[in-house]
């Protein structure tokens, strides 16, 4: 009976204290070191969820995870203040065990939050969901939690190292909205170039316009 209570009492305490640690894990997109070509950003972990327990836990591992998925980049962990920014909103970090109407049980596991990237001006640079679900049955000797949490932890951290891999690079949030890019092309009706005819072009002789004309006057189809 002592041993029974002992173990109830630990199952709590385990409870309270949130969620369990996940396995470490990264994801690495090999062209990109660090999001939209920067070479540092600062990093915002904030916990929406309704029950905060295991915090610090939760963050640590969603900043360790993005740090080694991206090694190019440099990470300051303040405030953002005229800085290029990414804060990440959880609203969902947690495994709970059901049962169905038959009586199986299953850990089902869910991570849901919020992407945004933002420009040293406050210009947002990309906005996106990160929301996985995993489903898990109750294996005998595993800790079906963990696992259950870890899997759903490594599809969300993917989906956000894809997401930011998509940042522009470093100017292209310059342009004011609408701007198009200059192109090579004249637009003020000026002379061409002497030097911008394309190759093979040969300029047309009065004769033979003239020629070109009686031709086109014969092309003509014949009207009754």
């Amino acid at each position: 009976m002592t041993r029974r209570l002992a173990f109830l009492a630990l199952s709590a305490l385990a409870a309270a204290c949130g969620p369990p640690a996940v396995r470490p894990t990264s994801y690495t997109v090999p062209e990109v070191s660090c999001p939209g070509g920067r070479s540092s950003w600062n990093l915002e972990i904030l916990d929406q969820r309704a029950d905060p327990e295991g915090a610090d836990k939760m963050t640590a591992a969603i900043r360790n995870g993005l740090q080694k998925s991206f090694p190019g980049c440099r990470w300051t962990f303040l405030p953002p203040a005229g800085a290029d920014s990414i804060a990440i909103e959880v609203h969902r970090f947690a495994s709970r065990y059901e049962r169905d109407i038959e009586g199986t049980g299953s850990w089902e596991a869910a991570v849901e939050w919020t992407v945004r990237a933002t420009s040293a001006t406050g210009r947002t640079l990309t906005e996106f969901q990160a929301n996985e679900e995993v489903s898990r049955p109750n294996y005998r000797g595993s800790d079906n939690e963990k696992e259950s949490l870890s899997e759903v932890y490594q599809k969300a951290l993917e989906r956000t190292v894809k997401g930011l891999s998509a940042v522009p690079a470093t100017g292209a949030d310059r342009l004011p909205q609408g701007t198009v890019a200059p192109s090579s092309a004249r637009e003020d009706g000026g002379p061409r170039p002497e030097n911008s005819l394309p190759t093979g072009h040969m300029s047309r002789t009065a004769p033979a316009a003239r020629i070109e004309r009686r031709l086109e006057r014969k092309s003509q189809p014949w009207e009754a």
